[in-house]
């Protein structure tokens, strides 16, 4: 798949941003447990402008808005039996944001995967017979929507992890697998990131990445992402929500700043970045134009090194 050969060779991929956090702050409601779900049936529109605005901005991978249209989440809101039509509708934005994109590079559409539950609460990770059939479930809609691969993210468990990506390998689709991590490489679940991407190694994952973790903790992570072989990414949130009502994050960066620190992930080897919750289309801006900006260079091989240190 294109897809798939791009990841090892030109250029860094530019993600997109974040689309729950970018919904609340144009005023689109998302409470749990819909979270940005809520946007499919009150906010379409917006949810399409977002998805453009990252597409302008530089941004060759959107993210549908899929990350809670599994019948789990959706059930408990009464609207279980609408995860496939949702998924769909989600699914359609993205794809008319990717073909109205500017000319020149391809823009795919990714499926979003998360845990089925809170994806800060290893604790509630499902048994692994509700696991399997519930991402399988979550694979087929993403598949028959039409996404060019699943992207399996905010996995705060190896286990969960693995069944996300046999799901997509059922249906035939490249999958990316992105986990949140805590402090020195260690997934929420407490397991070092490294045995998880070792384990995850059989399923022949696209892509292995980290997200949804602050900047700060991102540089611990780079040495096992680089050393598992495979091309890696990142994707970091801005921090926790800061106390109060300023709508303010913990490690807030300015466009500018995310993009040098982007920069320095991609010299240590990545070979996708972008943002996740707070980032807007002006960091995704930055990211791009920085990294165009960069002097012609051979690429790092996923697992080898840059040279750049």
């Amino acid at each position: 798949m294109e897809l798939c050969l791009r990841l090892r060779a030109g250029p860094p991929l530019v993600l997109d941003g974040a689309t729950g956090t970018e919904l609340e702050r144009r005023g689109v409601p998302s409470a749990l447990p819909l979270w940005s779900a809520h946007a499919l049936l009150a906010a379409p529109e917006e949810c399409l402008r977002i998805h453009e605005e990252y597409a302008q901005a530089g941004a060759v991978a959107l993210t549908a808005n899929t990350f809670r249209t599994q019948r789990r989440p959706l059930a408990r809101a009464g609207l279980g039996e609408r995860a496939a039509e949702l998924t769909r509708t989600a699914v359609e934005l993205a794809r008319r944001a990717a073909r109205a994109a500017p000319a020149g590079a391809p823009v795919w559409v990714l499926g979003s995967a998360p845990p089925l539950e809170d994806c800060f609460r290893p604790d509630l990770v499902p048994d692994a017979a509700s696991l399997a059939r519930e991402h399988a479930e979550h694979a087929r809609n993403l598949a028959a929507a039409g996404v060019d691969a699943i992207l399996a993210e905010t996995m705060n468990s190896a286990r969960e992890a693995l069944a996300a990506a046999r799901a997509a390998r059922g249906v035939g689709l490249p999958v990316l697998v992105s986990f949140v991590c805590g402090p020195g490489a260690a997934l929420l679940s407490g397991e070092p990131l490294a045995l998880a991407l070792a384990r995850l190694a059989p399923e022949e994952p696209a892509a292995l990445l980290v997200n949804c973790l602050p900047p700060s903790a991102v540089e611990p992570c780079l040495g096992p992402l680089s050393a598992s072989g495979l091309p890696f990414g990142v994707y970091p949130n801005l921090g926790a929500p800061a106390p109060g009502a300023s709508g303010g994050r913990s490690e807030e960066l300015s466009p500018e700043e995310l993009a040098r620190r982007a920069e320095s992930w991609v010299r240590a080897g990545a070979r996708l970045v972008g943002g996740c919750c707070g980032t807007q289309p002006a960091h995704i801006r930055a990211i791009a134009s920085r990294l165009r900006s960069r002097p012609a260079r051979s690429e790092a091989k996923p697992g080898g090194s840059s040279g750049e240190g």
